[in-house]
């Protein structure tokens, strides 16, 4: 137990340190996206905060740059049945909410970077399950809930592993491997490894 709490409180000194840093560093880029956003759609929000489930099914704002039109959750209802990834989790290829700046960020995944608030916040660490959205959590088992068990991340083995290639039950088992064998050294391996994903040939959508 002691172990433990130490390694959460060295876990939480780094992902505030990391985040404060890439906040400051990228401060320039961010206000370059929020520009580009507001000037595509005048009347949408820079920031988009949507509801998500964190550890021990505790909801949270979690915070993305707006990628979509302004209506694209009630939106969503038409698409399910065009759905590419199995498990509770919704992911088009093609989906027409997508705005054309959103579309380069998705890609990139910039529009996750306002996430390093939510890690400063402390509802998300840098590395950990995605936290998942409470119409997912409703189709979890109980063995689904295991990836609840701890703080979700901004990325994870997930990410690394080819996330559009891979479905929602390899998923949980890459949640729980990652739980079970947590360490400081290998969250910054994710990181790192995070960082090639997103500059190599297979990118987020």
């Amino acid at each position: 137990m002691k172990n433990r709490n130490l390694f959460l409180i060295s876990k939480r000194i780094q992902d505030v340190c990391f985040s404060l840093l890439g906040l400051l560093l990228l401060s320039p880029l961010l206000l370059l996206i929020a520009f580009l956003i507001k000037a595509e759609d005048p009347k949408g929000a820079v920031i988009f905060a949507q509801t998500r489930v964190g550890k021990n099914g505790k909801v949270f704002k979690m915070y993305k740059f707006r990628s979509m039109v302004s209506d694209a959750e009630t939106m969503l209802g038409k698409l399910m049945d065009q759905n590419e990834i199995s498990g509770a989790m919704f992911k088009m290829r093609n989906d027409p909410r997508i705005t054309r700046v959103g579309r380069f960020i998705r890609k990139t995944s910039l529009d996750e970077l306002p996430q390093l608030l939510n890690v400063l916040m402390g509802n998300m660490s840098l590395v950990g399950p995605r936290p998942p959205l409470p119409r997912e959590v409703d189709d979890y088992t109980s063995y689904d809930m295991m990836r609840l068990l701890v703080v979700p991340g901004c990325t994870g083995l997930w990410q690394i592993s080819g996330r559009n290639h891979v479905g929602f039950q390899e998923m949980v088992e890459l949640d729980l491997e990652y739980i079970r064998n947590q360490s400081l050294m290998k969250d910054i391996i994710i990181m790192f490894k995070t960082v090639k994903v997103l500059f190599g040939a297979d990118n987020a959508y």
